[in-house]
């Protein structure tokens, strides 16, 4: 799937009709069902009609699935959509699979690992950095510490804030007397 951007999971059965529950990985997160039809982990191609939110995603009908048992067996299914069906980000934004595999550099141009995924727990994104000299780390995703996306040269450029990288204390270089 190479070609094709994730934009939500299934993660069950909702209802005995044959409904499933949809997390949504979209930025307006209703909006999973307005792409054209989205491809399975295992290669089937369903339309999608959102129903309603409901907790934790969204009830959703997909098309060919028309019993409580055949979405039970849809778990864990996440739901693709070819990568030209999205429109173009916007300047200073960008897919979280654009981001995933870029080398992250220091501001001195030293490695610090590969942005291995790209976290949001509701406070802002966060990318995990992996195979670094420092072990895993997370940055947060804003313009202060990631001030240069390159995804022309494979690449970000980023200032850790103070305390983010190991042996680094607590107190700011400033509050020392």
């Amino acid at each position: 799937m190479k070609d094709h951007v994730c934009l939500g999971a299934i993660t069950g059965a909702h209802g005995v009709r044959g409904d499933v529950r949809v997390k949504s990985f979209c930025a307006d997160p209703s909006a999973i069902g307005d792409y054209g039809p989205l491809t399975s982990d295992d290669g089937r191609t369903y339309r999608l009609t959102v129903l309603r939110p409901i907790k934790n995603g969204y009830a959703v009908r997909l098309s060919g699935v028309a019993a409580k048992e055949a979405a039970d067996a849809l778990r864990g299914q996440r739901l693709w959509v070819p990568r030209g069906a999205l429109p173009d980000a916007e300047d200073d934004e960008y897919y979280h699979a654009d981001l995933i595999g870029l080398d992250a550099l220091d501001v001195g141009g030293e490695p610090l690992g590969r942005v291995a995924a790209v976290h949001d727990h509701g406070a802002g994104d966060l990318l995990e950095l992996r195979g670094g000299p420092h072990g895993n780390l997370l940055i947060p995703f804003t313009k202060a510490a990631v001030p240069t996306v390159d995804l022309g040269a494979r690449r970000v450029i980023v200032d850790p804030p103070h305390g983010t990288l190991p042996g680094q204390d607590d107190v700011e270089p400033d509050d020392v007397p």
